[in-house]
């Protein structure tokens, strides 16, 4: 699940006055497809390493071995969250950011994260109330990029967690906040996301992801269903595991069988995407070396289907690597109640130092989506609180900066830091 940050308000060092804004992101011509790739996140393209970053920010009230982690982990390129305020305020915050970048000669991530009801109004609650409100601020956000260079990683959780939401499966979503209208609420989400694809995929040099959660969470099927009513054929992509600790070579698997059901459900006319072969099933979710069934079951439907693959064409993915190098936690057996695994969970290090050289043909970057060593919120696991039982301490409010699993994340990394 996704935690957020707070909102970018302070100015960033190097930015000057807002970039030109286009007038009318809606109507601005639609690049030609792949145009973001090419240009934005071609193999080689450095992302840009904040100077004045949240992780930086938090390394000035430490010392010792704390601050030490902080400014370690600020030394690498992590996503700026813009969560929240007016239309203007998303404006001027994105375009100090994107210039600032810009005359670095680097590619800033920008994380758009002010959808209504994101999170179920849980630990990281809040957004937008209305569909007019989140047009606007994304309009907003559209206007402080303007032709600067950015990627967009578009609400996490935005299709993982969609509010009184039926999956193609006939499942019901177990999110059902009551202040939110039964009837429209699903469509308003997928209305939204739609919304911000094509304002943001019209900027000349922006690639905008779409949430295509992890291979911990929803069959290939099912989000793929998601993925296509939120608009990726016109997006750049997806991205996997925002805020989440899933090995890399699990998701470069599920990425790209994504990828593989996508193609067969927008190029054969009798296929649905209900039917594509998953993490679930022919291959065995807890055991990785069933995961070649799955591989094999898409290479027939493929080749059954008359399709060949072309990465060229297909969809393509980024997977946030920053606490994956231990893998998921798991926690002691016989634990009582929600063990909110996904919750600051200990032990874990960072992953893949963020890169747009994966070696993976459908593989954009890897990048630092979460920004490591910030808190997922205060874990309970099941218990009154206020202590987390597992570390015996109170965990620091989601997004606020923890020394202790920042010490972790650098001891823990995989790769290591030396």
């Amino acid at each position: 699940m996704a935690v957020g940050t707070a909102l970018v308000v302070a100015a960033l060092t190097g930015a000057g006055a807002a970039t030109a804004a286009i007038a009318d992101p809606g109507h601005v011509p639609a690049p030609p497809p792949g145009h973001a790739i090419e240009q934005v996140l071609a193999p080689g393209v450095p992302l840009w390493t904040n100077a004045d970053s949240t992780t930086i920010e938090a390394a000035a009230s430490l010392d010792g071995q704390a601050r030490a982690d902080a400014l370690l982990l600020g030394s690498y390129a992590s996503a700026d969250w813009i969560n929240g305020g007016t239309p203007n305020e998303a404006k001027r915050d994105v375009s100090r950011i994107v210039t600032a970048a810009h005359a670095a000669g680097e590619v800033p991530v920008l994380v758009a994260y002010n959808v209504p009801f994101r999170d179920c109004a849980q630990y990281s609650a809040g957004g937008a109330t209305s569909l007019a409100e989140y047009e606007a601020w994304i309009d907003g956000v559209a206007k402080g990029i303007g032709n600067k260079r950015a990627v967009v990683i578009l609400e996490p959780d935005g299709l993982g967690i969609i509010p009184w939401y039926t999956s193609n499966q006939g499942v019901s979503e177990w999110c059902q906040p009551a202040e939110a209208d039964a009837a429209t609420a699903a469509s308003e989400r997928f209305a939204m996301l739609n919304h911000a694809v094509d304002a943001l995929a019209a900027l000349p040099s922006t690639a905008v992801y779409l949430d295509g959660t992890h291979s911990g969470w929803l069959g290939v099927g099912d989000i793929t269903d998601r993925l296509l009513k939120a608009g990726v054929e016109r997006a750049d992509g997806y991205f996997l595991n925002a805020s989440n600790y899933v090995e890399t070579e699990r998701l470069v698997k599920y990425g790209s069988w994504i990828s593989d059901c996508i193609l067969l459900e927008t190029e054969v006319d009798w296929w649905d995407a209900g039917w594509c072969a998953s993490q679930y099933y022919p291959a065995n979710p807890a055991d990785f070396s069933t995961w070649h069934l799955t591989d094999e079951k898409y290479d027939a439907d493929l080749a059954g289907a008359g399709l060949t693959r072309d990465p060229a064409t297909q969809s393509h993915f980024v997977i946030d690597t920053s606490r994956n190098g231990q893998g998921p936690w798991t926690a002691p057996a016989g634990w009582p109640g929600d063990a909110e695994v996904w919750c600051n969970p200990p032990e874990r290090g960072a992953g893949a130092r963020p890169t747009t050289e994966t070696g993976e043909a459908l593989v954009d970057a890897y990048l630092w989506i979460k920004v490591p060593g910030e808190s997922d919120g205060k874990c309970f696991r099941g218990t009154a609180g206020p202590l987390d039982p597992i570390r015996g301490i109170e965990d620091p409010a989601a997004g606020q900066w923890f020394p202790e699993q920042a010490r972790e994340l650098v001891q823990f990394a995989v790769p290591s830091f030396d």
